[in-house]
């Protein structure tokens, strides 16, 4: 069926009802939370363990690494095993890194409760998307554009407040506190499940998870990324070989997913798929550029015209306000297309502003030049999430969804690499510029590929 078909014959409304949103919403909310709190915390951190910087970062590259795995993997078995207990195990999961961390007694513990963390939040996103498609579908109801709206006004709004949080309960408890948050949350968002989400069908497999499962593909990949990882942390001083390594698993990867039956990463589809590879690459050059600005703009602020934390989330909370509300105008528009290229020429626009600013630039100008930004996370994101949800094989919501959150860790990891090229060991007016150019540059190549792209859904969608 096309996607004209889809629209002409879909009812005129969607309720997919609050209830089954809410636990959903909470679940999706956990991983940026986690991704963003410890920002804040790092300091105390380090000094508890009495750790260098570099160690540290590990804090924040095992979850994204982990996430990065382990979501199409969730996606998989959600497929395999039902959208709702593979959802509750993640819950499970999350509550268990949250104890460990909680009571860590070295930095390898409490990278590894982030890795676990990583694990358990995973299958939340994937989850929700199957439970919503699965839904839609019993329910007759058309593309659920307000539910995909609200999931991302989730992300975005937690996203936004993670390293306030973060700030807050490691001065009031100590950085433990970060850890131990997700005990209650885990726990409420399962109660919420177990009370609100519709029970999965039965399974009828006669294999066991074991065989379902291409943990071989997973270590392949896993090793593939983590070296890739390893060689653009270290691009000063470039280990050649480490990269030959990563290619080299890649190239076996897809070769291995070629002739497995039920791949990790399912490379047939991929191939077979255009318009859905395509939108997994345009959504790892969003996330790049927008993680690059969300990072990286703070830096300077704080290095650049010397102000404080706090100073700097007040400069950038107009984004993150934008952002939010744009995210709730993009559930309510019936087009993929046209608010994809809004925000893409928004963060162009914003690219441009940020070529002017400096230490010594009003903080009008600032608030104003990182604004743009929240257009292109609202708009873009929500855009998406919704070409993701029309293009993929309904069988495989899980292992898609997951796969676009996958694509999305994969931008966040080369956006600290572009920042690490472009401020070195200080955070500069020049080093800015240089970033505001270079994403000016990808971001006029993205509008032009997305243009150009037929594959793209076009005009308006249920």
């Amino acid at each position: 069926m096309t996607i004209s078909e889809k629209v002409e014959h879909s009812p005129p409304k969607e309720s997919i009802g609050a209830r089954v949103l809410t636990p959903l919403a909470l679940g999706a909310a956990l991983n940026p939370v986690n991704s963003t709190m410890i920002s804040t915390a790092l300091g105390p951190i380090r000094g508890h363990f009495h750790a260098t910087v570099a160690q540290a970062g590990w804090l924040i590259a095992g979850l994204y690494l982990a996430s990065a795995v382990a979501q199409p993997m969730m996606g998989r078995l959600a497929d395999l095993y039902g959208a709702r207990r593979i959802y509750m195990v993640g819950l499970l999961l999350v509550a268990v890194a949250g104890a460990q961390g909680m009571w860590a007694g070295s930095l390898l513990s409490l990278v590894a409760s982030r890795v676990l963390l990583g694990i358990g939040t995973s299958a939340a996103y994937p989850s929700a998307m199957k439970i919503l498609r699965t839904e839609s579908a019993r329910r007759g109801f058309r593309t659920p554009r307000v539910a995909l709206g609200i999931m991302t006004l989730a992300s975005i709004t937690i996203s936004a407040i993670g390293p306030t949080l973060g700030g807050v309960l490691t001065d009031w408890a100590g950085w433990p506190s970060i850890f131990a948050v997700n005990i209650p949350l885990a726990g409420l968002a399962l109660a919420m499940t177990l009370a609100w989400l519709p029970a999965d069908a039965p399974i009828h497999r006669t294999s066991n998870a074991w065989s379902e499962v291409d943990w071989l593909g997973i270590m392949m990949f896993t090793g593939a990324l983590l070296s890739l990882m390893i060689f653009l942390m270290h691009l000063q001083q470039p280990e050649w070989w480490i990269l030959a390594l990563s290619a080299t698993l890649f190239v076996v990867l897809v070769a291995h997913s070629r002739r497995k039956k039920s791949p990790f990463i399912d490379v047939r589809m991929l191939v077979a798929n255009k318009p859905l590879s395509a939108t997994y690459i345009r959504n790892a050059a969003m996330s790049m550029m927008v993680y690059s600005v969300l990072y990286g703009f703070a830096q300077w602020l704080e290095s650049g015209p010397g102000f404080s934390s706090t100073q700097a989330g007040l400069v950038t909370l107009p984004m993150s306000i934008i952002a939010g509300v744009c995210a709730i105008l993009g559930a309510r528009t019936k087009g993929i297309r046209a608010p994809m290229l809004f925000g893409i020429g928004a963060m162009l626009t914003g690219s441009l502003v940020m070529t002017w600013v400096h230490s010594a630039s009003s903080v009008w100008l600032l608030a104003v030049a990182v604004s743009f930004f929240g257009f292109a996370q609202g708009f873009c994101f929500t855009s998406i999430q919704a070409a993701v949800y029309v293009q993929a094989p309904a069988q495989e919501m899980g292992t898609a969804a997951g796969l676009q959150r996958t694509s999305q860790y994969v931008g966040a990891i080369a956006a600290s690499t572009v920042l690490g090229l472009v401020y070195g060991t200080r955070a500069t007016d020049a080093g800015l510029h240089s970033l505001a150019l270079l994403m000016a540059l990808l971001c006029a190549l993205l509008f032009a590929a997305t243009i150009a792209d037929k594959t793209f859904p076009r005009g308006e969608l249920a």
